[in-house]
C-alpha cells in the first residue's frame, strides 16, 4: 500500500473522496479527541451520541461500521474500540494497527484514512507510529492515509524522507 500524510484538517479531508476512515476510540477518551472529535465535530456530535446511548463503549475488539451521511468525504466509517488507555504502547499499537487494517480490508477498502492509535493523545510518539504502520502495510495495491497533527506530520514527513518514500 502507499502511504501518505493527511492533515488533521477538516478542509484537506475535504479535497478528495476516500474509501474509509478508521478512527480509534479508547474506553476512557472522553471527550473523543484527534481524528475521532475532529469527526464528530463534523456529524454534530453522532460519535459522542452513540456513546451516550451506549453503542459505543471502546472496550476492546468493538467495532462500528457508519456511512458518514454527506458531512464527511469518506465512503464508510469505522470506529475501533482499543479498550483503556492504560499501558498503551508498541505492542498494543502494532497489534491494533493490524487488526483495523484486516477489518478495512475485509470490508472491501481499498485505501482509508486512519489516525495511529495513541497519537492523539499522546501515548505514541510520531516517528514511532509511522514506523509501526509502515511495518504493518503492505506493498501491494491501495494506499494509506495517516492523519496527524501539524507537528507529528513535519517529523513523519522527515521520516520518509530518509527512507526515501513519498509523502
Amino acid at each position: 500500500m502507499k502511504l501518505s500524510l493527511l492533515p488533521l484538517d477538516l478542509a484537506k479531508w475535504d479535497e478528495g473522496t476516500h474509501d474509509a476512515l478508521l478512527l480509534p476510540v479508547f474506553a476512557d477518551e472522553r471527550p473523543l479527541r484527534g481524528a475521532a472529535g475532529l469527526a464528530d465535530w463534523r456529524l454534530s456530535g453522532r460519535l459522542t451520541r452513540l456513546i451516550k446511548k451506549d453503542r459505543l463503549r471502546g472496550e476492546r475488539g468493538e467495532t462500528v461500521m457508519m456511512p458518514p451521511g454527506r458531512r464527511l468525504s469518506f465512503q464508510r466509517v469505522f470506529l475501533f474500540g482499543l479498550g483503556p488507555s492504560t499501558g498503551y504502547g508498541d505492542a498494543e499499537l502494532r497489534r491494533d494497527v493490524r487488526w483495523m487494517k484486516d477489518v478495512a480490508t475485509r470490508a472491501g477498502a481499498t485505501s482509508f484514512a486512519l489516525e495511529a492509535p495513541g497519537r492523539a493523545t499522546g501515548l505514541i510518539g510520531a516517528r514511532r507510529a509511522l514506523e509501526i504502520v509502515l511495518d504493518e502495510t503492505d506493498e501491494g495495491e491501495g494506499a494509506v492515509l495517516l492523519i496527524d497533527n501539524p507537528f507529528g506530520q513535519k517529523d513523519m514527513a522527515e521520516l520518509l524522507r530518509l527512507q526515501g518514500r513519498r509523502d
